[in-house]
């Protein structure tokens, strides 16, 4: 059987940075916390309004 595992409630993140602070205080980048917590794996990507912001050309 596959279980999922879910969140509920409340998720404190910082506005700034993106850390996830975890139930005993610690502040913990948010793709560290979710692979620690979930079965997930992240890749990463530029979205096209970053990269718009980013490109030299534009």
């Amino acid at each position: 059987m596959n279980e999922r595992k879910s969140i509920q409630g409340l998720l404190p993140i910082c506005a700034w940075c993106k850390k996830i602070r975890t139930g005993e205080g610690i502040w913990t980048p948010l793709e560290q916390y979710l692979t620690g917590s979930y079965d997930v794996d992240f890749t990463h990507g530029i979205c096209p309004e970053c990269y718009a912001k980013l490109s030299p050309e534009c």
